[in-house]
């Protein structure tokens, strides 16, 4: 086939080893292209030219790396349209969320780390005392004497890293990894989402367009396990981010161990929400909602699991079923359709399964998980399932879908303690009039972060799991601490 997409290894675009296979636009069923199917030995040989390329790479001046992060950013808003056109199609978005949320913040994040942020800090100087308070250690090394020792914490490249991307965002998460990765010097290999490659390819045109020199961006993909294997176990890797399951981040964390890599890992979420009685109804509803409507689900940010006191929890379960079942489901290229298709007919079985499963478990289902009278594309209606209890199935395992579970509770330690009976921790939400109270039990929450009477993010606030939900921290300046090793310079006053 030859006008398939290529893989993009030490700065060229190479025929893959293993054909190519279709993607498929989930709304139309119909094929949106054609992928590349690396072997394992083009994993291996994409992280070598990122081994090569690094010295270079990271000896670079910050301002010099910084200056191709922002012409990428040019060229990813310039184009716009067509990248927005090809995620909307790979993924199922919504023709505003491909736009805004997944190339508009691919965007706005190699813009973000194109500023050069200081790269070391002062340590407080560390002062010996002549006599009987310096320690043997000192006095060993000829430090006996009074005088003062100078230090130096200074952030520094970890190497080569490789960096396995969600399908569910294929711009936004990439990004997220790769622009402060080379912002710090590092080089990278994206393994991308086998479901939706393309995007990612086009991410890599960009940099390549904008000057990053040959190597420091690879891309290879595959539907194959091993591709992705070989991209972790590469003795030229120094370092692995993942954006998956726990499941499958359980499995490169024990790759990663043997070797000692460096890890971020990004993993699932069963975020609870607990509402109490004095929430702004409207809010909570709406917040909620968005497990509904925002990338159908599919986001383990969302907050699928609602804890109601229940002085609120009836009017919060009829409010959020009307609100389910006004939103229009369909074809997401029109102006009005606010929930599109989950990633493959695969993944509606499993969402189906879950829906059915909670009936069995003895959860009502209110409105939806049925599927849409359409011809072709893999919906699922909104679900809300109410009377449910933690130990459910639903209520405990992450769906990745337009299910929302509905637990009431009594008190707010019960609520708390609800919320943490989890094996997840990502991210929770409160929702209360009474401020005070709202930030005592943010505090107690066992999770990453905590939304207020909000599900917006701060795009500079650490972002990250408790539990089994991931480990380390990114997002604005603590991505650069996670994409760095910390290296100490010590020097006599």
């Amino acid at each position: 086939m030859t006008d398939g997409q290529r893989l993009f290894v030490g700065g060229a675009w190479v025929e893959p080893d293993g054909g190519y296979y279709p993607v498929t636009d989930p709304a139309t069923e119909e094929t949106v292209g054609w992928a590349p199917e690396a072997s394992p030995e083009q994993a291996g040989a994409a992280c070598a030219a990122a081994r090569e390329a690094f010295g270079a790479w990271s000896r670079t001046e910050p301002e010099e790396r910084a200056a191709v992060l922002a012409r990428a950013a040019e060229i990813i808003r310039g184009r716009m349209g067509p990248y927005a056109d090809l995620a909307r199609a790979e993924t199922g978005a919504t023709t505003g969320t491909a736009r805004a949320m997944q190339v508009g913040v691919a965007a706005a994040r190699f813009r973000r780390y194109a500023t050069v942020e200081p790269a070391e800090w002062a340590v407080p100087p560390q002062i010996n005392e002549a006599g009987g308070g310096t320690s043997h250690a000192l006095k060993a090394v000829g430090a006996g004497k009074a005088g003062v020792t100078g230090a130096l914490a200074v952030r520094q490249p970890v190497g080569v890293v490789t960096c396995i991307t969600s399908y569910n965002n294929p711009w936004a998460n990439p990004a997220g990894k790769v622009a402060p990765a080379l912002a710090m010097g590092n080089t990278v290999v994206v393994k991308p989402a086998p479901q939706d490659p393309l995007s990612v390819y086009r991410m890599a045109q960009a940099l390549e367009a904008a000057g990053a020199p040959a190597g420091v961006v690879n891309v290879v993909s595959g539907r194959a396990t091993d591709v992705g294997e070989a991209a972790v176990v590469s003795p030229d890797v120094d370092m692995v981010s993942f954006t998956g399951s726990t499941v499958v981040g359980r499995r490169i964390a024990e790759v990663c161990g043997r070797d000692m890599k460096r890890q971020l890992m990004e993993l699932g979420g069963k975020g609870a929400a607990v509402v109490f009685d004095d929430a702004d109804l409207g809010s909570a509803v709406a917040g909620i909602g968005t497990t509904f409507s925002f990338y159908s689900g599919q986001i383990c940010t969302a907050p699928t699991r609602v804890l109601a006191q229940r002085g609120v929890y009836d009017r919060l379960v009829e409010q959020l079923a009307v609100y389910a079942g006004r939103l229009k489901v369909g074809d997401p290229r029109e102006a009005d359709t606010v929930v599109g298709p989950v990633i493959s007919a695969e993944h509606r079985a499993r969402v189906e399964s879950y829906v059915e499963l909670g009936r069995k478990e003895g959860a009502t289902v209110v409105v939806g998980g049925e599927r849409p009278p359409l011809e072709r594309g893999f919906y699922v209606a909104p679900a809300l399932l109410a009377d449910c209890t933690n130990d459910m199935r639903v209520a405990r395992e992450e769906i990745f879908g337009p299910v929302v579970t509905v637990i009431p509770f009594e008190e707010e330690d019960e609520g708390v303690a609800l919320a943490n009976d989890s094996d997840y921790g990502l991210i929770d939400y409160v929702w209360s009039g009474d401020v005070a109270r709202a930030f005592r039990v943010a505090r107690r929450l066992r999770a990453g972060g905590v939304g207020i009477n909000t599900v917006g993010r701060n795009m500079e606030a650490p972002f990250g799991g408790f539990k089994k939900s991931g480990v380390g921290r990114d997002v604005g300046s603590y991505a650069l601490h996670a994409y760095s090793e910390v290296q100490a310079i010590v020097w006599p006053g």
